[in-house]
This record gives C-alpha cells, structure tokens and sequence, in this order.
C-alpha cells in the first residue's frame, strides 16, 4: 500500500481563475458594447468631484482586500529573529530588485521593442501599469502557493505581515519615482498617497482590529472556522464583479487592441520567472529550508494584483492602459504560479531539511 500524502489541489475557482477572468473579459466587453450609455453612468460614479475613485469599483475592492487584512497576524512577528535568512531574501527580491527590474522590462518592452505598435501614448501607460503591479507584493495567494508546495505556515504568514507594513511605506513613493523615470508620465503623490491610505491604511486597519476583537470575543476557533469562510465568496463575486467593469469600461479599446494583451504578459511573465529564480536561488546559497524558500521564492514571483488594479484606476482612470495591463496580471497569474509551485516541488532535494525546535521548547 502506497503511504504517499494525496495530491494537494486549488478549489475551483483557485484552478480555473484564468478562465474565469477570461470569461469577464468577454461579459465586460459585450455590456461595455451593448450597453455604452449605462456603462458611462457607471464610470462617472466617483467619491466626490475629481477625487478619480470610482465608487462602484472601490466598494468592490475593499470587499476583496478587507477579508485578506483580516488573515494577517502581527504578533507572528515575534520571533521571527530565530530564522532570518528567508525574510530578508524576500524583502531583497521584493523590494530591491522587483519594482526595478519590472520597471527596466517594461520601459525595454513598451518604449522601444513594442513601440511600433502600441504608439508612444499606451506605452507610457503600460509602463506605469506594470511597475504598480509589481511594487505590490502578494498577500493572500501566497498563502495557497505555500499549502502546494508544503511550506512552514506560519513563516510564510510573518513573511506576508511584514511585506504588508513594508508596503504602508515603500508602495507610494517606489511607484511615483519608478512611472516618472520610466515613462513621460507624472504620478501626483497626494493622489497615491490617497490611494495607499483608502485602499491599504484603512481595510488593514480593519481588518486587525476585527481580528484581535473577534478572536478575544469569540475565539480563534470560531473565527477561523465561521467569520473567515464567510468571506471567501464575498470575494470571489467582488473580484469577478470588478474584472467585468473594468472590462466593459475598456470595450472599445480591447475590441481593436487584442494584440496588446498577449504584449503586455511577455515583460510580466519574464520578470515572475526571474525573480522567482533568482529568490529561489538566493535561498539555496544561503542555506535557507525547503519549506521557507519555496514560500520565499513565490511571494517574490506573484503579485497583489487588487491592490494594483484599484491603484491603477484611481490614478489613470478606470479605462487607461495601465488598469489594462494590470488584469493583464491577473490573466497569467495562476498558471504560471502553479508551474512554479511545480517548479519548487521538483528541487525540494535542493534544500537542506526543514529547521526543527529542540524537543522541550
């Protein structure tokens, strides 16, 4: 009798995610033509005059981000000093390396190979849209990414946590000197600012203090268990709702510009497989366990692709370019985090074993 561990899987819609937004892709686009006035209606919708949020597609954010901020634990933090290596190649490839290097690939890409046919006017704003998605690190993929490839859980939740607070910081100013270097674009700062603070600050500020008041109220067992799942639906429908609009408000420009799809994932798919490696590489050399770089090496590769969508609307608008290229994101995410993830499960050799606490602790 084979004693093997049965074969982890995704959920359905984890599996097929690529061909549920492909599904939106083609709803968004048949309202956004068969519908165009209440379409516009929709699109004019902001929180207040000139504010550029638009107010559907916010609600629909939060209702997906919220739930995500209320997994994180701060307090996994503590102790995190026992096993360092891991975490500080994470915070190198994700904040020292990604933003950048997405950021040269996509000024190659746009600005001079693909110029010809994009025109200098999109390749600006796919520039833009690609240095958002890449300057924010994923958050609750990562978890299901780590269940594959059968990382430490709790190392890969201080991993998340911490790239959280990292990025109440470094996220507004790394894309507003990144879209000014890299393209003719200017990014205003008090409107990114706004973005972090509506769109980062407050749902994970809700989601903390609902998780300490939930579990001291109730219990971690029932939180886990009842308030969390409650959620996932929740965010499935708000995902799938916002990939619609975005689509429809952009119908008239993806009916001619289908092309500009499969360009846009060249430079993003080059960049998750480089920085994957080079995480993935960087833990082997410094010695780190299987069950941390694995975990390592995908949040370095995959992308918090709500947050760069709500950010790229808010500052270009919901029918840019760069909201464009980053569904575009959204697009390749999980079939090539799951090649990754089988990437990672065929090296685990690689590593040295998982770190063990000394019996008695």
């Amino acid at each position: 009798m084979s004693d093997a561990a049965p074969a982890k899987r995704l959920n359905l819609f984890e599996r097929y995610l690529t061909l549920w937004v492909a599904a939106c892709m083609v709803a968004g686009v048949a309202c956004g033509r068969l519908f165009p006035g209440l379409i516009a209606a929709i699109r004019g919708l902001e929180f207040g005059e000139g504010s550029r949020i638009n107010a559907p597609i916010a609600v629909l954010i939060w209702l997906m981000i919220y739930p995500m901020m209320l997994k994180i634990d701060f307090g996994s933090l503590v102790g995190v000093g026992k096993r360092p290596g891991g975490l500080l190649i994470t915070l190198f490839v994700n904040w020292l390396v990604k933003p950048f290097s997405m950021a040269f690939l996509g000024w190659l890409f746009f600005k001079h190979l693909f110029l010809p046919w994009i025109g200098p006017a999109l390749a600006d704003q796919y520039v833009a849209g690609v240095i958002i998605l890449a300057a924010a690190p994923c958050t609750a993929m990562v978890f299901v990414w780590s269940y594959l490839t059968d990382g430490d859980p709790a190392y890969t939740l201080v991993q998340v946590s911490l790239n959280d607070l990292i990025m109440l910081v470094l996220f507004a100013p790394i894309v507003g000197l990144l879209v000014a270097g890299a393209s003719n674009l200017r990014v205003p700062f008090q409107v990114l600012l706004y973005s972090v603070i509506v769109f980062i600050v407050i749902p994970l500020a809700l989601g903390s203090l609902s998780r300490r008041l939930l579990i001291r109220a109730k219990g971690r067992s029932w939180f886990e268990s009842r308030y969390l799942p409650f959620f996932q639906p929740v965010t499935t429908v708000a995902l799938l709702a916002t990939l619609v609009l975005i689509f429809a408000f952009q119908a008239g420009n993806l009916t001619g510009r289908s092309l500009h799809v499969l360009l846009i994932a060249i430079p993003i798919l080059i960049q998750v497989y480089f920085n994957s490696a080079l995480a993935y590489g960087l833990m082997r050399l410094f010695r780190v366990p299987y069950d941390i770089a694995a975990p390592g090496a995908l949040i370095g590769a995959s992308n918090f692709f709500e947050l760069a969508v709500a950010v790229a609307i808010t500052l270009f608008g919901p029918d840019s370019g760069a909201a464009l290229a980053t569904v575009v994101g959204v697009l390749v995410e999980v079939p090539v985090m799951l090649s990754v993830c089988a990437a990672c499960n065929r090296t685990r050799h690689w590593f040295q074993p998982a770190w063990k606490a000394p019996a008695g602790r």
